[in-house]
């Protein structure tokens, strides 16, 4: 019994030889082999099986009439670029090779023609068909990875369109935000900051879905350093998609740029509570809080700044809820709830 790989597309071979058991003959020998066979006869029977996209093609010089070369050169044309298929031409000793070759290889150029004479041993026919089976294998390989390639490319030009649209949607934001040119600046690189952040926790974890404790960490730990931990966070470990991820980073960073200016992190001694959790009860309900604690003493805006406004926004369409948001004289304060699965890469 022999190694060769199997493969459900390529291990059947076409036997065209319509005189005396020649077709019985070699499918004997090459089922032996465990190459699947199929023989068809030189009428209709010829297209239902060409139909079936053969691996090879072994025909007889008997089989060689005008009909069959014009129904195996029609098969052959409808071969997509890739495919090149191997056709083993069985010839007699006293067959004038020369012109047949000459005729077949000017009517299937896009074909893999070899031509032995006969009698021909069953190894060394076998041992052809083997290797031919082998090429063909190699084809389809190089099909897959065109393909792939293809697939990869229309990917990254997706998700660069993707990006792009996110950098602009960010600028406007910024820029409708912003009172001076420093701030703008400033402003505009920490929010790319952190969509950077997540695009790097979902590059490292190879799909579609982030851990959210990568992501808020990733948000958080410019803020978190020197051994100094200001934002102290605490939440199960639970994934949720690259775009739910980029909504959360995002808001996080709008909630940390107004502590820095005007709540607890402002303050030398001020600190977050960042905390998240999933119901036990079987909802599978996510919860979100930000708290800040030791800032100076709050007092609620007159009218809501863009930052706020944002954040109400984005959460409520991320978690299908309108986060409450408390502006308390101990600290602000807000909360969110929604279901996990409004948050996953496939809802």
């Amino acid at each position: 019994m022999n190694d060769f790989p199997v493969d459900s597309e390529l291990d059947w071979v076409l036997v065209l030889a319509p005189f005396r058991k020649d077709a019985d003959y070699v499918a004997a020998f090459l089922r032996e082999q465990k190459i699947e066979v199929k023989a068809a006869k030189v009428d209709g029977e010829l297209v239902e099986h060409l139909a079936l996209s053969p691996g090879i093609i072994v025909i007889t010089h008997e089989a060689l009439n005008p009909q069959v070369i014009v129904r195996i050169t029609t098969h052959l044309a409808e071969q997509p670029d890739w495919s090149e298929v191997p056709i083993i031409v069985l010839l007699e000793r006293t067959a004038p090779i020369e012109r047949i070759r000459n005729q077949l290889l000017t009517s299937w150029p896009g074909s893999r023609l070899l031509f032995y004479t006969r009698p021909i041993a069953p190894l060394e026919l076998v041992n052809g068909i083997q290797s031919n089976l082998l090429v063909r294998l190699r084809q389809r390989q190089v099909r897959d990875s065109i393909e792939r390639e293809r697939e990869l490319r229309l990917e990254l030009n997706h998700r660069v369109k993707n990006i792009l649209a996110s950098v602009t949607s960010i600028f406007q934001m910024t820029r409708r935000g912003a009172t001076s040119v420093e701030g703008l600046t400033s402003d505009f690189a920490g929010r790319l900051q952190a969509l950077s952040n997540v695009h790097s926790a979902v590059f490292e974890a190879g799909g579609e879905e982030v851990s959210l404790s990568a992501v808020i960490d990733l948000t958080v730990s410019p803020y978190n350093s020197a051994g100094v931990s200001r934002i102290h966070v605490s939440g199960p470990d639970i994934v949720v998609s690259r775009d739910a991820g980029t909504a959360i980073a995002l808001c996080l960073h709008e909630l940390i740029t107004n502590a820095i200016k005007y709540g607890a992190l402002s303050h030398p001694y001020g600190h977050v509570d960042l905390l998240w959790s999933v119901a036990a009860n079987g909802s599978s309900e996510l919860s979100l809080s930000w708290t800040e604690i030791g800032g100076p003493a709050v007092q609620e805006p007159t009218r809501q700044g863009y930052g706020t406004r944002y954040v109400r926004s984005a959460l409520g369409s991320l978690f299908g809820t309108v986060p409450e948001i408390i502006f308390a004289p101990g600290g602000f304060r807000l909360s969110v709830s929604g279901s996990l699965s409004r948050m996953s890469a496939q809802k």
